[in-house]
């Protein structure tokens, strides 16, 4: 039995799709989380309008203040997206764009895991890497291996339950989740 603090993880999903392969993945994290991590949703980033300083000025919309404290209050952010046109989806690019402008940043120090998934055999490497771009001006502590980019996703995923299937898949995942709650611990703990 683990003697380590519980974690809690909070996912933030860049898909806005019904059908979102990578909204698959997302829902199976809680289940492949090792003992002692749960995981939640935060909102969709569909409810955040487009970035415009103008309504900022006027005050921050409540979904963006909403998730930023879900953020804070977290031990760790996954970031599961899938790739559009090389890079991140717009939705995605606009909430970051919304969150990166609220004080206390959120994302400042915050452990941070990305997923990536897409039907092509790339698995939307290029999208995690401009996300890995972006997390930089955010401060956030992005876990920087085991890298999950799961190619072909279409094949791993059933088509009528959407819920990932593929034994190898769901293990990698266990995988990084277990490494991501080992790295969420270390940058918790005082420097010696």
């Amino acid at each position: 039995m683990s003697t380590e603090r519980p974690l809690h993880f909070v996912t933030l999903l860049g898909s806005l799709r019904h059908g979102s392969y990578n909204a698959a993945i997302a829902r199976a994290l809680p289940e492949l989380a090792p003992a002692g991590v749960t995981l939640s949703p935060l909102g969709s980033v569909g409810d955040f309008p487009l970035y415009d300083a103008d309504v900022q000025a006027e005050g921050f919309p409540a979904p963006v203040l909403a998730m930023a404290d879900q953020i804070r209050a977290a031990d760790g952010v996954i970031v599961v997206t899938p790739e559009y046109n090389y890079s991140i989806p717009g939705g995605l690019k606009n909430a970051i764009d919304w969150l990166s402008r609220v004080s206390p940043p959120p994302f400042a120090g915050k452990p941070l895991a990305i997923q990536t998934a897409s039907p092509g055999a790339l698995g939307g490497a290029r999208a995690q890497y401009h996300l890995r771009q972006t997390c930089v001006f955010l401060d956030a502590l992005v876990l920087n291996k085991p890298e999950v980019m799961v190619g072909q996703v279409a094949s791993k995923v059933d088509a009528e339950t959407l819920t990932l299937t593929d034994a190898s898949t769901r293990e990698f995942i266990a995988g990084q989740l277990k490494v991501f709650a080992e790295f969420a611990r270390r940058a918790a703990r005082p420097a010696a």
